[in-house]
């Protein structure tokens, strides 16, 4: 996504410690997984493993190893363990009729890593795509990890789309989004009109579309939006209508990107995604 190594070590971090975010827990260690050629000069290794150190201490966890192969192309992860009550266990499978769904970062990654790949972001849509795959889930899920959530999933490479499915699939649900409300990076919209699309969206859509309904007509483009895969994305949760308003209080004042309330849970049935 980025050519320089220490925020590509950045990124690459904040993803990997994002799901044990979503499970509610909170990261204790992680261990560096690294593939790296031999053609390139171990500094390069060195700021991609500095990129994610820095994220490691950022999340309060323990760096304690790792393990490196030599490779055709660089690769870097983290193998990360956490630590989370029992009976506070957030799974994508228990969501409630009745409940809201928080989206806590904006959709368009896919788009703009293609965009700046191709060299057609601008400095402000560049730095903004690379703020939200830096900005750890930990300031989302803290500030209301304390409220009434039933469900939470990260949205990683299977798009907006697809883990809403996952959702409604493993609580046996229904979701209605509403497209107006899903928030959005800046150039995004323009730069998928223009057909900036990342293979992954196409694959996405191929996979959960015979369960997406459209309540009334939306643009192809949201819609492309919705399926795109996100690198680093954000927490959808699902939380009571009793708590909406006080998790909404507490991440404007906490949460490091634009997060908006996108839909709300319908019906126990069979699973669905209604997108008005």
């Amino acid at each position: 996504m980025v050519d320089d190594p220490y925020t590509f070590g950045q990124i690459a971090a904040a993803n990997s410690l994002s799901d044990v975010y979503a499970m509610g827990g909170r990261p204790l260690t992680a261990m560096n997984i690294v593939c790296f050629p031999n053609c390139l000069p171990p500094e390069v290794l060195g700021e991609i493993l500095k990129g994610g150190a820095d994220k490691i201490v950022e999340a309060g966890a323990l760096l304690v190893g790792g393990h490196t192969v030599e490779d055709n192309e660089p690769k870097y992860g983290l193998s990360v363990s956490g630590l989370v009550e029992p009976n506070s266990v957030l799974t994508n499978s228990g969501a409630r009729v009745g409940d809201y769904l928080l989206l806590t970062k904006p959709l368009g990654l896919g788009v703009l890593n293609t965009a700046i790949k191709a060299d057609m972001t601008t400095v402000a849509q560049y730095n903004a795509a690379v703020h939200t795959m830096t900005t750890l889930n930990k300031y989302a899920i803290e500030a209301i990890r304390d409220l009434d959530i039933s469900a939470c999933t990260d949205i990683t490479g299977f798009g907006f789309l697809g883990h809403a499915y996952e959702m409604a699939k493993g609580s046996g649900t229904s979701l209605e989004i509403d497209s107006s409300s899903i928030p959005l990076l800046e150039g995004a919209e323009d730069l998928a009109s223009m057909g900036i699309i990342p293979a992954g969206m196409y694959a996405n859509k191929r996979h959960v579309e015979t369960e997406i309904k459209e309540l009334n007509s939306i643009a192809s483009v949201i819609m492309d939006l919705l399926y795109d895969p996100q690198t680093s994305g954000g927490l959808l949760i699902a939380i009571s209508k009793k708590d909406v308003d006080e998790a909404a209080s507490r991440l404007i004042k906490l949460c490091k990107n634009p997060w908006a309330v996108v839909g709300r849970v319908t019906e126990k049935r069979a699973y669905s995604i209604y997108v008005k």
